[in-house]
């Protein structure tokens, strides 16, 4: 390993959503960074944006993930001692219709990166995980000591599945690992040169709701105002996309620095408040003096009641903590959302 190595890192997913913030945040620290992606959720508009924020090009190879000839060349090529795993099919509802798309996407992906880093003797990893992983619980909030229910979404599954792949692999190998369980990622970087840019129609609320609010899309579906909650729509745990960017920073430093109590853990990593859609949707229109088109669809498959974190093991442990409002964070997702307008 070359001297820098330490304080290299490859993130995969790099030009996603999640990714691009947190290659801004990862050089922000101090870290030098190798992004990988295929674009098949992406393309090159948040590799770019990154670059204008930083001032320097980045790293990249379009690689899919699931290629391990490729991946291979990828660990020969760079020197780095740290991964950050993004790169996974993510659409709930999707991965409830197509299975079998996201088992062998989102788990061999994993496989190879993992092998990968043994055969070539790379350290760290931290796995992006997610709250889906707790299925429907009965208590909240939900704490990394919260049992895992059977996932009701296929998408849900490969997470659970992963976290046991890594907890197995860290149990017989040198391999540190952190899965970092999160919430609804929501928001963009206050330059509004990086945020959500999915392709296609939206799965995730916040993009569909700016989309709406731009005219791109005709009217916003709530998925259900029957549930057992007080509005009668979902409740989720919507956490700024910059903070949570900021937490896999703080896992990578914690095993880097090595201050990991085990070689294998688990954060939740979320705001600890629950806010249902609605109150989402209204917050948005008040926040952005705004008028939505919205109407109430019937539910939709693979869709929690409700779900919101205890992050105090994450805040004591890794010394982190949200910090941005959602008002706010609901204020650069429309800015954002106007810049993408104004390249079109």
């Amino acid at each position: 390993m070359a001297k820098d190595s330490k304080r290299t890192v490859l993130v995969t997913g790099g030009a996603g959503f999640i990714g691009s913030h947190t290659l801004v945040e990862l050089i922000n620290a101090g870290f030098e960074v190798v992004a990988v992606d295929n674009f098949s959720n992406s393309d090159d508009t948040c590799l770019k944006g990154v670059e204008q924020i930083v001032g320097r090009k980045i790293p990249f190879e379009n690689i899919d993930c699931c290629d391990y000839e490729a991946m291979e060349k990828l660990f020969q090529s760079y020197e780095f001692d740290s991964v950050i795993h993004f790169a996974a099919f993510k659409a709930v509802g999707e991965s409830v219709e197509m299975p079998l798309k996201y088992y062998r996407n989102n788990i061999t992906s994993f496989l190879n990166v993992l092998e990968l880093m043994q055969k070539y003797n790379r350290s760290n990893i931290v796995f992006s995980s997610s709250a889906t992983v707790y299925g429907e619980t009965d208590v909240l909030p939900v704490t990394e000591q919260t049992p895992r229910m059977p996932a009701i979404s296929s998408y849900g599954n490969t997470k659970q599945i992963c976290e046991d792949i890594l907890r197995d692999t860290v149990a017989s190998s040198k391999i540190r690992g952190i899965a970092l369980r999160y919430f609804n990622p929501i928001g963009a970087h206050p330059s509004a040169l990086i945020g959500e840019l999915p392709r296609g129609v939206p799965n995730n609320l916040v993009p569909f709701i700016t989309q709406t609010a731009s005219g791109v899309r005709e009217c916003l579906s709530v998925f259900g105002n029957d549930y057992p909650t007080p509005d009668g729509s979902c409740i989720r745990d919507y956490i700024d996309v910059v903070d949570l960017a900021k937490a896999h920073v703080s896992a990578i430093s914690r095993m880097v620095e090595d201050k990991n109590k085990q070689n294998y853990e688990i954060f939740n990593v979320g705001t600890g408040k629950g806010t249902s859609v609605l109150e989402l949707v209204s917050m948005f229109e008040k926040v952005n003096n705004l008028k939505l088109n919205y109407k109430i669809a019937p539910r939709r498959q693979g869709d929690v009641v409700a779900i919101y974190a205890d992050t105090t093991l994450a805040n004591i442990e890794l010394g982190w903590k949200a910090e941005r409002s959602l008002e706010d964070t609901l204020a650069s997702a429309w800015k954002w959302e106007q810049y993408i307008r104004s390249k079109k």
